[in-house]
């Protein structure tokens, strides 16, 4: 199904683009220079996710974050690498290492979510 491109879409994007870390709603919400509610926030980045725009990591106190897929190509998104939250300003962001997880036999691998937590190159000096 094509979806409509609108000024939200395109500003939401933008925004994703721009950041050099995962954002949360309301970080987006806060900081969009165009009038949308939450409902349409949240609408607009889940539609990138089904779309292979952005993928979605939920930290572990449950807060979604999304950061723009790179190297995708308009494959679906593996989530095989770890995100990272600094402890002091907040900031996540995804480790391009890739992790590989070995499974017993006939298990199948879909997805994955891993966090990690400490302090970020500018906080920890």
């Amino acid at each position: 199904m094509k979806r409509r491109n609108t000024p939200v879409k395109q500003a939401i994007l933008g925004m994703l683009e721009q950041s050099a870390t995962a954002l949360s709603q309301d970080m987006i919400e806060k900081d969009l220079d165009i009038a949308a509610d939450k409902v349409t926030i949240y609408r607009v980045l889940n539609s990138f996710c089904e779309d292979g725009i952005v993928h979605r990591a939920v930290s572990e106190e449950g807060k979604s974050y999304y950061a723009l897929c790179k190297g995708c190509k308009g494959e679906k998104h593996v989530h095989n690498h770890f995100h990272f939250k600094c402890i002091r300003c907040e900031k996540v962001e995804c480790l391009q290492e890739r992790v590989a997880i070995k499974l017993p036999e006939r298990y199948t691998f879909a997805t994955m979510n891993c966090w990690v937590s400490g302090y970020c190159k500018d906080c920890a000096s």
